[in-house]
């Protein structure tokens, strides 16, 4: 059997591009992956899945395969309030809403736009009057 060079790379291109394809469709949102490691995430089209407290809904959206290092995802709150301690250093880029971060007494408030860095092993409140969507980018991503 004869086979071409240009055939071969005709079928790796092929396999190659159908992985890519399904890669996407198994997907829930949007997410588009060059070969470089360049990721684009459509946030718009994220869908949360609710968290341990009423009122919480989150995504993580890029996997430490693809991102070894920095997590990244979308966290929704309701008109709710959780605690948390930090094992990594966060930032926070409010998409919609207000986002509050109460520390210390004090609470830090992000409207849409805003980008708000919270320090590793920092014990704070996350809070939201009303209905808020963030993106939320996590390094160290041992957090996953």
């Amino acid at each position: 059997m004869n086979v071409s060079e240009e055939l071969i790379r005709e079928v790796v291109k092929r396999v190659l591009a159908e992985s890519v394809q399904n890669e996407t469709e198994q997907e829930d949102f949007q997410k588009e992956k060059d070969p470089s490691g360049i990721l684009k995430i459509k946030t718009d089209t994220v869908k949360c899945e609710p968290f341990k407290q009423k009122g919480v809904a989150l995504k993580d959206v890029v996997t430490l395969e693809e991102a070894p290092r920095m997590g990244c995802g979308i966290m929704e709150l309701d008109h709710t309030s959780f605690e948390w301690t930090l094992t990594y250093d966060e930032y926070d880029m409010v998409i919609d809403g207000v986002l509050e971060i109460e520390i210390d007494g004090r609470v830090i408030t992000g409207n849409a736009g805003d980008i708000i860095y919270i320090p590793k092993n920092s014990h704070i409140h996350f809070q939201t009057p009303g209905k808020t969507r963030y993106a939320y980018f996590v390094y160290p991503a041992d957090w996953q």
